[in-house]
């Protein structure tokens, strides 16, 4: 029996345990893919306290080698169901059961798809959802990023300095991103702006070749010749697990009370998985510390 297990070893599980373990509890953590949540999957951070700029990655194992020094379990397994019993939860992945006395979750969230003609055809055959994982294939090759948020241009200013050429398109004029990476962006002499502009199709053979674009103001089509395409197009909660406990809204996102607990007690929830307006990795962290201290409250 566990006394705190966590589901998702992102910033938010991550700090969640670190908080527990300092308190002598036995914690356990499920991460089913690579610690560290999107961390893992962005260039570089510069919006983080006590880093002027730090490599995405390496923010990542440094709070994971953190975590780990304190003596967290770290469970190597996708959850598949989280049954409350009476005084504790069961805890079901594809291969084992575990016991806890608390639960608190932090799946945060993944990537959203286009879902357009061709886009399933294309996946790791050219389509990705990380620069930083895929953009060395494409060294010296022309290829497209498609968003208009944080991490659609980060992942452009990094793209630029590994490709020929990057197409960045995006269905608005104006940006969501922060204006600072905007126009670090402009400043990039193999970058092209696409803007008002949408894909409308996926082409090629084994891998692809081509994006068909639609303009949305005139309905003008263009074909652009690529290598490779990077969506950030938005994200969706990892909550398909806890469906069966009633405690997302309409979205799939997480509700919680002022002290991170859901409707079922003792079970909390933390980080980018939640309703909540603003999702970044410092937000994230603080989530996690107020629920571990708020479950070890309950504990006590």
């Amino acid at each position: 029996m566990y006394d705190v297990l966590i589901v998702g070893a992102g910033p938010a599980g991550l700090t969640a345990a670190i908080y527990a373990a300092r308190n002598n509890l036995k914690v356990g953590i499920f991460e089913g893919n690579v610690p560290g949540g999107q961390v893992v999957v962005t260039a570089t951070v510069e919006n983080y306290p006590g880093y002027s700029k730090i490599d995405g990655p390496d923010l990542a194992y440094s709070m994971f080698e953190q975590t780990m020094n304190l003596g967290v379990e770290l469970i190597g397994s996708n959850v598949i169901e989280i049954k409350k019993l009476e005084d504790h939860f069961k805890i079901i992945t594809e291969d084992e059961e575990f016991l806890g006395r608390v639960v608190i979750i932090a799946t945060g969230t993944s990537q959203k798809k286009l879902e357009v003609p061709g886009e399933s055809n294309f996946e790791s055959r050219g389509i990705s959802w990380c620069a930083i994982c895929d953009g060395s294939l494409y060294k010296g090759k022309d290829v497209a990023v498609v968003g208009g948020g944080n991490s659609a241009l980060e992942e452009t200013i990094y793209l630029s300095n590994i490709v020929n050429k990057v197409y960045l398109i995006h269905r608005r004029q104006e940006f969501r991103a922060e204006s600072h990476i905007v126009n670090k962006v402009r400043e990039l002499k193999n970058v092209e702006f696409v803007l008002d502009s949408v894909v409308d199709e996926f082409i090629g053979d084994k891998q692809l070749g081509k994006i068909r674009l639609r303009n949305v103001k005139n309905n003008q089509e263009r074909v652009i010749e690529v290598s490779g395409c990077f969506e950030y197009v938005g994200q969706i909660p990892a909550t398909s697990f806890v469906e069966n406990l009633g405690i997302t809204d309409e979205a799939g996102y997480i509700l919680v009370d002022e002290n991170f607990e859901t409707k079922v007690e003792n079970l909390f929830a933390c980080g980018d998985v939640l309703v909540k307006n603003i999702r970044q990795i410092v937000t994230a962290t603080s989530d996690g510390a107020s629920a571990a201290l708020n479950a070890i409250k309950k504990l006590s």
